[in-house]
């Protein structure tokens, strides 16, 4: 009696998603010679392509532990199987990627080192041992080098390397966990670091231990990272960070920390469990977290903020670094004031001369500069500012996306650009605030390599109402698409709607600095009711003048002059003029900015007059809160459309100013006045409308205070509230948003 052969199949399988430069092939590679399945595996332009043959039982196994025994940094978005007749294909191998095709693959982000190679850089024994820029397929650079697509090492920075007969044998080895990791190097063929004095002259002896001895006697200095360049220095020393601050022109804003570990950074802020995930995740972004009284860094480093931004080491150098130096350090972004952080040797040497009093570079061409991303988790995680780390990962667009391939231009202040093909979204990198020719330079480049990565070439074109965004005027000077104008405030609706996959209808509070309204008034303390398609305005913060325009902005105490003459009282002698300028109209908008009215009670407390950073004023007047402070001032919501009138909360500021009442009183009951007045707008507007639906957004919603007392009091009142979570709750989503209407309305 004989026994039948077990049945024979040849199965071709299409795998889309972040597959690339994630160790996947080599994955495949192993997962077919346990199984005993014959046929091949490659990159393509869209993706991986694989063929397996052999029992239909073994190929229903690969099929199963295909996802979920995938390495870790991979994402896969589809997995498609079909059968084909077998051949009788006994081997597996990996085949050479296909040129010229259309690119359609996700880039994998950057991400920081594992724990096997951050093992082998502390091992004396490892020919690694100390190598700044070791790397396996679980880690390393990928976006930051990439050139195009498929991923493959011609198409990096990485390029002008070869790899010596020890790093080939291990990037061919199926075994090994560098088998077909593209930046594979050592200290035989890889890149190196080299040190610099401030005038760009080669430093003689190891560059990264002169650069630590350095560093340790108060230096600053410049350090040329994933991305780009950060300007280092040490946290604890006060005149260290007193210099850097004066030399880079940047009076107050915060300065981001790298501790050496978690412990170390639980020394500076006080962390939950949340925060200390996606502090070591891979993503490796700066978070945000409450700054601890006893924290050892210098005053300097972040005056007036009640957070500190830290993160953990992300790459070799850093770790080494961090090692060497034993304590926590300074690392900033290296720029100038606004400009985009510098990340091409020659531009940085020219740009930070006079800041760093050293610079260790290293000979890794940097492809796409890109910031830390800086996140917070309470009370709700979200993302500040998405670049390192998550870029270029791709959001999906609900409703299926769009047919034509379209761009989305975003805002003028913490910019960012969207593409979209089909149902995906490619949301680029922080670019920063278009204000200055480096910065624009920075969003055209962007947009250009975005479009050659993903083949996009964008039949419809989004964009800000406000006509001298420069972001606008960008999107006005294409030819050939067809251009969709999306209101500031819904496109922060529809990203927060997107981003969930909710088609809405529902309440929008959305509260921000400036937004250029339908009337052509300045917005910002928005009720919308809408969903992707389309919105209405239903209330508003009361609008006042916003005296001298702009200049309002970096002055609060124009705000403030503003609100007392709009609420009865008479401004102090001094800002009189400008009252009178208000009350005129010249240069002095209609304001609804609920951003501007925290700005005047910033400056009516004593807190802020003039800012040096956005948001300034508002972060200052919420760590000032004092929380002891039970009480809450007067103020009147209602309407149709509604209204909040705070003009009764600015008298009683006033009032409270003139009797004595500490600042921090002040800021407390002004926090809980703003946020039950929006509860009360919100749950009014859901019954009229009826809806139980809310979003929150906004860059006024960065506060951590206002944000957590909405939040909870409207899911206590049995509403569903939204909060943008992938994408920044402030003008860092806006292109996302601007994508997702204008998919909609050209459909």
């Amino acid at each position: 009696m004989s026994i039948d052969a077990p049945a024979r199949r040849r199965t071709r399988v299409r795998v889309n998603g972040t597959v690339q430069g994630v160790g996947f092939r080599p994955y495949v590679y192993r997962l077919a010679g346990e199984l005993g399945l014959g046929g091949y595996v490659l990159n393509d332009s869209h993706g991986v392509l694989l063929e397996v043959e052999g029992s239909a039982h073994a190929i229903e196994e690969f099929l199963a532990r295909l996802g979920p025994d995938a390495p870790p940094l991979a994402v896969l978005e589809r997995v498609a199987a079909e059968e084909l007749e077998p051949g009788g294909e006994r081997s597996f191998t990996i085949r050479e990627s296909p040129r010229g095709e259309t690119p359609d693959a996700p880039i994998t982000p950057d991400s920081a080192t594992c724990e096997d190679c951050r093992r082998e850089l502390f091992d004396p024994v490892d020919r690694r041992y100390r190598y700044p820029f070791i790397n396996c397929t679980n880690c390393g650079p990928r976006f930051t080098i990439v050139l195009g697509v498929p991923y493959d090492r011609p198409l990096t920075t990485m390029a002008g390397f070869t790899m010596c007969p020890e790093c080939r044998a291990e990037y061919e080895d199926p075994g090994d966990r560098r088998f077909h990791a593209q930046p594979n190097a050592c200290p035989a063929c890889g890149p190196s670091l080299s040190l610099l004095d401030a005038d760009a002259r080669p430093v003689t002896g190891d560059p990264l231990a002169s650069a630590v001895n350095r560093l340790r006697a108060g230096a600053i200095v410049a350090i040329k990272g994933l991305g780009g360049y950060h300007l280092a220095c040490l946290a604890g020393d006060e005149r260290a960070v007193g210099t850097l601050r004066a030399r880079k022109h940047r009076e107050d804003k915060p300065f981001a920390l790298m501790a050496q570990s978690l412990a170390a950074a639980r020394t500076l802020v006080s962390l939950d469990a949340p925060a200390q995930e996606l502090l070591s995740g891979p993503e490796r972004p700066i978070v945000l977290a409450p700054r601890r009284r006893d924290a050892p860094v210098a005053e300097s480093v972040a005056p007036g903020a009640p957070e500190l931004g830290v993160m953990l080491p992300y790459s070799p150098l850093h770790h080494v670094l961090l090692a060497d130096v034993g304590t926590t350090l300074v690392m900033t972004s290296a720029n100038v004031s606004d400009e985009p952080i510098a990340y091409r040797d020659d531009d940085a040497l020219a740009r930070l001369h006079g800041i760093a009093d050293l610079f260790l570079l290293h000979d890794r061409p940097i492809q796409t500069r890109t910031d830390d991303s800086v996140v917070r988790t309470v009370p709700r995680r979200g993302v500040l500012r998405r670049s390192r780390g998550y870029v270029p990962g791709a959001l999906a667009l609900p409703g299926g996306g769009t047919r034509r391939p379209l761009l989305a231009c975003g805002a003028e202040l913490k910019n960012t650009f969207c593409l979209v093909k089909g149902s995906r979204a490619w949301v680029s990198h922080h670019i920063g605030d278009l204000q200055n020719y480096e910065t624009l330079r920075s969003f055209t480049e962007g947009i250009a390599h975005f479009q050659s990565l993903f083949a996009v070439e964008p039949e419809v074109v989004a964009h800000d109402l406000h006509p001298e965004y420069l972001s606008t005027k960008y999107a006005l000077e294409l030819d050939g698409a067809e251009l969709v104008g999306v209101q500031h405030h819904h496109a922060h609706l529809a990203a927060c709607l997107a981003e969930h996959g909710e088609a809405g209808p529902a309440i929008g509070a959305i509260f921000d600095g400036t937004g250029y309204g339908l009337d052509g008034s300045v917005w910002g303390g928005e009720f919308l009711f809408g969903d992707v398609s389309s919105f209405r305005r239903i209330g508003s913060l009361l609008p006042v003048r916003m005296p001298g325009g702009e200049r309002a902005i970096k002055q609060p105490w124009r705000m403030a002059c503003a609100w007392l003459d709009s609420s009865g009282i008479e401004p102090p002698a001094a800002w009189r003029p400008t009252a009178e300028l208000a009350r005129s109209g010249l240069a002095s908008p209609w304001t609804s900015s609920m951003g501007r009215l925290f700005d005047a009670v910033a400056a009516l407390a004593g807190i802020r007059d003039e800012v040096n950073y956005e948001g300034q004023a508002a972060i200052e007047l919420e760590a000032a809160c004092d929380f002891t402070e039970p009480g809450a001032y007067p103020i009147w919501v209602s309407g149709a459309p509604l209204v909040i009138d705070p003009r009764e909360t600015i008298r009683a500021v006033a009032a409270d100013v003139a009797a004595g009442v500490s600042p921090g009183a002040i800021a407390r009951r002004f926090h809980r006045t703003i946020a039950r007045a929006t509860v009360d707008a919100c749950t009014a507007l859901a019954s009229v409308h009826a809806t139980d639906f809310v979003v929150l957004s906004g860059g006024v919603f960065q506060s951590r205070l206002l944000l957590a007392t909405v939040s909870g009091a409207l899911t206590e009142a049995g509403l569903r509230v939204l909060v943008p979570e992938r994408l920044p709750v402030n003008d860092g989503g806006i292109a996302y948003g601007q994508a997702a209407v204008a998919a909609v309305s050209t459909a």
